[in-house]
């Protein structure tokens, strides 16, 4: 095991703040997060570093031949200026001129949005051979960090302890606004995001370059982005080419614009460099990404929660809305494109719910998070000082989530109610939006505010082009049917009426979806500048639905606020015990910002017996291909391997190109997309997924069974050029 070094620097550092302002670089940033020291040697591959950490975690210990200058310096051009987010993915910029590599799923919705039965881009494929033919990507946006500045003080002090939990909430989200707009205010043309880097305690506002347009370039047939579907997603092995190629653009004179044809490609100031040589076995390789969020650090209470109320009730719901769309579509082609992003995003999630189920037993995690409170609870007894503060802690927040247990089935079905049926999900945002737009900037929602509402607007036109009406009808039934037999529905009076209507349920869900005129585009886009009386005044009856519904979706929000105010300060006292308990096993959850992960290329071995090899071929992809879904490999693929027209990109070893590879780096959701870089910091494949093991990463990391999955480089170069012809492309990225 190499000499790494624990992450209680990163939380020691986050901890200590100072009421400093402005932006400032790694270096700055470090001086003011204070200094402590490396710690006790830990786990090599474990741990999503914060940027700010680079410079205090061995890098070169870890097999990197990077300083933390060549990763990060915002006074220089680093490895970092070609990694952005795309959306809620990671991507890597591959040219000078703008060019993206991230996932087939990343870009999945832009290729979907651009689909028609007769142009089926989903299952043909893309590719444009000029900028001219590049396809507009809606409501895509690319994001760059570059900078970043502790706000820890400025946030708090909205606060006061006399508060109440939701008005906590409320004045620390308004503090964030009002941070991010006074941000943006004096960089123009630039996004601020203030991120929570712990639980109620420390807070760190980020800089973004904010970029509108993005196009779809290059995107394979959906039988490579996809190959295997739901059956290989989340398992190894993988032959998966799941990668697309977008492009950033500026106005001409380089600021961030809104989508014109006459913007230019965007200069990144350092584009990743791409390793046509790809890796092998044993090599160190390293990613940078924008990691969603962990819960390493949540009580028992909180995997009880997951395990026995949430996550069951993901996968019955999510399996129960996929089947429905996917009969919906069976038959016709252009409901069938309506459906797929849905089905994609929550088919990932319903068979991630189902490995952290898995994942949740297997590993153990209740009893081991019951061990680590046993001792928490022993360490804060042996101190009356200690006691004195902490000794109700865990309890407080055991209560939390015991309520969110009594009360998750039916909050869950409400959501699922407003959410499922798209007409009811488009409902429910204009009306949630005339209500907030009313309010004073500051007040309103996040999606509402100035700043957000062209995107919400925008966001609000895709979902009506996606609306099919007899799914919309078995949706709201579906959901209905689940409600009338859920103990507390019938408390709720708007809930209740429906629910005893006369009509019938079946009869009452396909009235409103026949009658309702929300996906009519003229309709809803009439609807933007509309009050709320006026949107009840049109008659809709599903706006008459959400407005009836309305005040109960309220009041669940501030419940939720309330308990996300109260956990939040009962988390942070956590920390601060934990954090003295346990020095050298202290880690910080991820959080959507940007870390750092090392790992190497490795075997693992899931079960007792069972060892999976870490790299997949060209020879196992054809010994998969059946020619029935989900193993379909486009003709001209099979063609090309059974030439062995592999334009010297084959493997030295195998003799063949690798497709995919296994690695033992510390990701999450938000990694999809992610440049796996080898030890100069060169692209050598790109992350989309874990082993079906590793669903479990976000509750706990294991050496064993804690793997990642990417798409080899030579694999991608052999796609895009040799087999599709879009040899422009490849000369584009090896040309830098």
């Amino acid at each position: 095991m190499s000499n790494c070094y624990s992450l209680l620097a990163v939380a020691l550092r986050l901890l200590c703040t100072r009421a400093d302002s402005g932006f400032m670089g790694i270096s700055g940033f470090m001086g003011l997060l204070c200094s402590v020291g490396l710690l006790a040697p830990a786990r090599c591959d474990e741990g999503m570093f914060p940027i700010s950490e680079l410079a205090n975690i061995g890098l070169k210990n870890r097999g990197i031949e990077l300083t933390a200058d060549e990763i990060f310096n915002p006074q220089a051009k680093s490895i970092v200026d070609g990694i952005c987010r795309v959306n809620g993915c990671t991507g890597s910029f591959v040219s000078n001129a703008g060019l993206i590599i991230t996932n087939h799923h990343c870009a999945f919705d832009a290729i979907q949005k651009a689909s028609t039965p007769e142009r089926d881009l989903l299952n043909d494929g893309f590719i444009a051979q000029t900028l001219a033919d590049e396809v507009p990507a809606p409501n895509y946006t690319v994001r760059i960090t570059e900078s970043y500045a502790d706000v820890s003080a400025e946030v708090l002090s909205a606060t006061s302890p006399e508060m109440g939990y939701s008005d906590r909430t409320k004045s620390i989200d308004r503090r964030k606004k009002e941070l991010e707009i006074q941000a943006e205010k004096d960089n123009p043309g630039m996004r601020a995001e203030v991120a929570e880097m712990f639980v109620g305690k420390t807070y760190v506002l980020f800089l973004y370059t904010y970029l509108k347009d993005v196009r779809l370039v290059f995107a394979p047939p959906i039988s490579i982005g996809a190959f295997g579907g739901e059956l290989d997603n989340w398992e190894w092995p993988r032959h998966t080419g799941d990668y697309s190629f977008m492009r950033a653009y500026t106005a001409p004179d380089g600021k961030p614009a809104e989508y014109s044809p006459n913007n230019v490609p965007y200069v990144p100031k350092r584009p990743l460099r791409v390793q046509p040589k790809g890796i092998d076995e044993g090599d160190t390789v390293f990613l940078l990404g924008y990691p969603g969020r962990t819960v390493r650090n949540r009580t028992e209470s909180f995997i009880q929660y997951e395990q026995n109320v949430r996550l069951p009730l993901i996968v019955s719901l999510y399996s129960w809305q996929i089947a429905e769309m996917e009969k919906a579509g069976a038959k016709d082609r252009a409901v069938a494109i309506k459906h797929s992003t849905r089905i994609k995003s929550l088919a990932n999630v319903e068979k991630r719910s189902r490995g952290q189920l898995i994942g949740l037993q297997r590993a153990k995690i209740q009893q081991q998070r019951a061990d680590r409170e046993t001792k928490l609870k022993a360490f804060i007894a042996s101190d009356p000082v200690k006691y004195s503060k902490y000794a109700l802690l865990l309890d407080q927040i055991d209560m939390v989530y015991s309520e969110m247990s009594k009360k998750g089935t039916l909050e869950t079905y409400l959501r699922e109610l407003r959410t499922a049926p798209r007409a009811l999900a488009i409902a429910f945002a204009l009306y949630d939006g005339a209500t907030e737009r009313a309010k004073p900037d500051l007040e309103r929602e996040a999606p509402y505010m100035d700043r957000n509402w062209s995107q919400s607007t925008q966001q609000i036109k895709l979902d009506v082009g996606d609306r099919d009406q007899a799914t919309d009808a078995k949706m709201l039934l579906g959901m209905l049917e689940l409600l009338q037999s859920t103990p507390g529905a019938q408390d709720i009076e708007p809930v209740a009426r429906v629910l005893n209507s006369s009509e019938g349920l079946n009869k009452l869900a396909s009235s409103v979806m026949e009658n309702t005129k929300l996906g009519d585009l003229e309709f809803v886009t009439s609807c933007f500048n509309k009050s709320p009386q006026e949107l009840i005044a049109s008659g809709d009856p599903a706006l008459l639905w959400i407005a009836d519904l309305y005040p109960t979706y309220v009041k669940q929000r501030d419940k939720d606020k309330e308990r996300e105010g109260k956990l939040n300060q009962l988390y942070g006292s956590l920390i601060e015990i934990q954090r003295l308990a346990e020095a050298s096993e202290f880690l910080p959850d991820a959080n959507a910002t940007l870390r750092l992960t090392v790992g190497k290329v490795e075997a693992y071995s899931p079960i007792d017996a069972i060892v999976k090899k870490p790299i997949t071929t060209l020879d196992g992809l054809l010994e998969k291909t059946t020619g029935q879904e989900p193993y379909v490999t486009p003709v001209p693929v099979l063609e090309a391997a059974r030439a062995k027209r592999f334009a010297g990109l084959e493997h030295p070893r195998l003799k063949t190109i690798p497709v995919a590879f296994l690695y033992s780096t510390d990701t999450t959701g938000g990694n999809s997309g992610s440049p796996v870089l080898n030890a100069k910091g060169e692209l050598v494949g790109v992350n989309f997924d874990r082993a079906f093991e590793a669903t479990i990463n976000d509750f706990a990391w294991n050496q064993r069974y804690s793997r990642s999955i990417g798409v080899d480089v030579r694999y991608v170069l052999w796609i895009t050029g040799e087999v599709f012809g879009a040899k422009h492309l490849v000369q584009e990225m090896l040309s830098k």
